[in-house]
């Protein structure tokens, strides 16, 4: 049983309790729940995380919420892909056990959201232990974006002058809470190999939100003039993120034990350099196409494809060259919606054909 096992790391405690709908434990399958699941799991864990669940349960509280948006971000990404980041417990505790490049995406993934989610807690004043960033020397190193150079030579504003200020995002806190939380080494000796890959991968995720910062500005002077300009950091979409690491995904190095036992070293020479920003596996993914309880893998069968889509999502692609066929179905929806005053808006329920394509 996960729940378990001798070495439990907080990647797994906060993964499974925010994956799946909330059950009874089947077959070793681990309770999906809310925050304080997860601080009942601590007892296993070391006193220090203990202790944070005891003191800052909001801080707790956030780090699920992260999770829970890695895992929608993840879903996203692969909606089109014949891995579509199940939340199925079983099939994800296997694909988690292997060091493939899915399982690459969903450790950085996961790391970001919990980096991400704490970030815009502290801005939003949700966190008693932290809330704005604001910098107070303008001799700072100050870029401005294409568009905002654009505009500062389209107003003719040559002299104007900024200082940090507004309310900027504290993701130096959200990045120690990610480390604290997702960065516990699991095993020792013959894994630790596979430690060092998930914690280049976690540091992966986190990176992408430091690198995508990017500053805003609000201008102040009589008359709409920009005589003085207040600026401040904010993270990216997280959005952009899961677009970035997917980009990582497909572009991801595989990698060995180097001969000190305590390195990696791409199997490929000719590969990139193992930079903090690229994901690393060390394993060939299972194939996907067909179900298999032993690697976790679901198959494609019963997917739904689109029949005039040739690449990802596609049914030649997504179908692994099995066929597939058409189906009408009935599916209701919202329609007819209309205002009433006020505040109400009422809507009647239509019911509406579909053609849809599944894979055999």
């Amino acid at each position: 049983m996960l729940s378990k096992q001798k070495h439990v790391t907080w990647f797994h405690v906060i993964l499974f309790t925010t994956l799946i709908p909330l059950q009874r434990r089947v077959n070793g399958n681990p309770l999906v729940m809310d925050p304080n699941s997860i601080c009942r799991k601590t007892r296993m864990l070391a006193g220090r995380h203990a202790d944070l669940c005891q003191s800052q349960p909001e801080i707790i509280q956030e780090v699920a919420k992260g999770a829970r948006l890695g895992i929608r971000e993840c879903q996203h990404q692969f909606h089109n892909h014949r891995w579509n980041c199940t939340s199925q417990g079983r099939n994800l505790a296997k694909i988690l056990q292997q060091d493939i490049q899915e399982t690459a995406f969903v450790y950085a993934i996961t790391a970001a959201g919990v980096m991400h989610a704490v970030t815009q807690a502290c801005s939003q004043g949700a966190l008693p232990q932290c809330g704005c960033v604001t910098r107070q020397s303008s001799s700072e190193t100050y870029s401005v974006s294409p568009a905002e150079e654009v505009l500062i030579q389209a107003s003719s504003l040559h002299d104007w002058h900024w200082e940090w200020g507004g309310c900027g995002d504290d993701v130096d806190f959200g990045y120690e809470k990610s480390r604290q939380f997702m960065d516990t080494r699991q095993r020792k000796g013959k894994s630790d190999i596979r430690s060092l890959i998930d914690l280049h991968n976690n540091e992966a995720g986190r990176v992408v939100i430091q690198i995508q910062m990017r500053t805003e500005c609000k201008c102040h002077g009589l008359s709409g003039s920009c005589t003085l300009r207040s600026c401040w950091k904010k993270m990216p979409l997280f959005r952009q993120v899961g677009d970035q690491l997917m980009q990582s995904f497909h572009t991801a190095v595989r990698v060995m034990g180097g001969n000190d036992g305590k390195s990696l070293v791409s199997i490929d020479p000719d590969a990139p350099p193992l930079d903090a920003n690229v994901l690393i596996y060390s394993a060939e993914s299972p194939d996907f196409c067909k179900a298999n309880h032993r690697s976790g893998t679901e198959g494609t069968w019963g997917r739904v494809c689109n029949r005039t889509e040739t690449g990802p999502g596609g049914c030649d692609s997504l179908c692994c060259g099995n066929g597939f066929a058409d189906f009408t179905v009935e599916e209701e929806e919202n329609c007819e919606c209309r205002f009433h005053w006020c505040c109400e808006v009422r809507c009647q329920t239509c019911s509406q054909r579909k053609n849809v394509s599944l894979c055999l």
